[in-house]
């Protein structure tokens, strides 16, 4: 059980920090579907300092610091490359949906292009960004030299460092939205920008301020993903996180909190597909009973080990539970009304 959620733990910060991008673009107005694209576009950045920067001694012996390098610089190229969504969207008032689409169609072309002419090959192997990821033994918590408990074993045994700064960023900027000026003139943005605009808020500039927020989270958690969950192979793609996160965004009626249930839930059942065995199949063969069903019933045996035992079942199973939720839970959703609408002075 410890086992399933230390997994479930590392899932669900990818899902977490991305589905809070998602929020900041759409609370000031700015639908971004280019989630995944970004993610893409951020975990390349990233793939390609740690690459780089490993052929720097200093940083061979400082894996930590190399990390939080690359995080950074990973949440500088998401915020960059989500320019491309704020000036279309903004300046140019063209369909969000559509430059979402674009940009999740242009981030691993160009990826996968990059990597190409550089390292001639159709994927980037980023080990040495494993490597650097680590575990936090290697940056020391005193805990850990004793008896950590259930609880202690969770999140800081084998725990990642960008799992301690993500949560520390969730925190901070969910507080920031909610308790600060600089916040609510940005929520403003998103429910009736003429009526922030009447009151002197600077309505384009609060959206950028937004959508460049959203796609730095966007590439923190790109990197984070590739570097924890996708043992450190970048070859073009996330594993459709992005359009995932959205639907926990969804799920989470906007909202921080909400958000991190479900990023909870849904990284939990995530990580069914990676701990079936170890943690559910396994201990549940040992019990007699079940051997005994197994050993007298051949038609469950059969459905036993063509659905239970097949990984790709498990692998089914958040997205499934995407679309249930959304359909039972869509119509309680109280999205931002001007999300989407680009901003006319004229407008009321």
């Amino acid at each position: 059980m410890i086992f399933l959620l230390q997994k479930t733990l590392i899932f669900a910060i990818p899902l977490l920090i991305v589905a809070l991008a998602g929020m900041f673009a759409e609370r000031s107005g700015i639908i971004n579907i280019a989630l995944d694209g970004i993610m893409i576009f951020g975990a390349f950045a990233g793939a390609i300092a740690a690459v780089f920067l490993r052929k720097n001694p200093y940083f061979v012996s400082h894996n930590q610091l190399l990390f939080l390098i690359c995080l950074v610089i990973a949440a500088a190229s998401g915020a960059v490359f989500s320019l491309l969504l704020s000036f279309s969207a903004i300046n140019l008032k063209a369909d969000q949906t559509i430059g979402g689409t674009a940009l999740n169609l242009l981030a691993p072309a160009i990826t996968l292009f990059i990597t190409k002419v550089l390292f001639s090959q159709d994927k980037l192997e980023m080990q040495t960004a494993v490597d650097a990821a680590g575990n936090n033994r290697d940056f020391g918590f005193a805990l850990l030299n004793g008896d950590m408990g259930a609880v202690g074993q969770v999140f800081f045994d084998k725990a990642y460092i960008s799992t301690f700064l993500a949560m520390a960023v969730f925190i901070l900027l969910s507080v920031w939205i909610y308790k600060t000026k600089t916040g609510l003139r940005l929520r403003a943005c998103g429910e009736h920008p003429q009526a922030a605009a009447s009151v002197g808020i600077d309505v384009k500039k609060m959206r950028y301020i937004g959508t460049t927020i959203s796609g730095a989270l966007a590439g923190f958690g790109g990197y984070a993903y590739v570097a924890t969950v996708a043992n450190g192979t970048a070859e073009g793609t996330v594993a459709g996180m992005g359009f995932l996160a959205l639907a926990i965004m969804i799920f989470g009626n906007w909202k921080p909190a909400g958000i991190a249930f479900g990023s909870l839930l849904f990284g939990f059942l995530k990580c069914l597909a990676v701990t079936y065995n170890k943690s559910l199949i396994k201990p549940l063969e040992a019990q007699m009973w079940m051997q005994n069903l197994l050993a007298n019933n051949e038609t469950f045996k059969n459905v036993y080990e063509a659905i239970f035992k097949n990984m790709y079942f498990y692998n089914l199973i958040p997205f499934v539970t995407v679309l249930i939720v959304l359909a039972f839970t869509s119509k309680k959703s109280r999205a931002p009304k001007a999300e989407g609408i680009p901003y006319d002075k004229g407008a009321r």
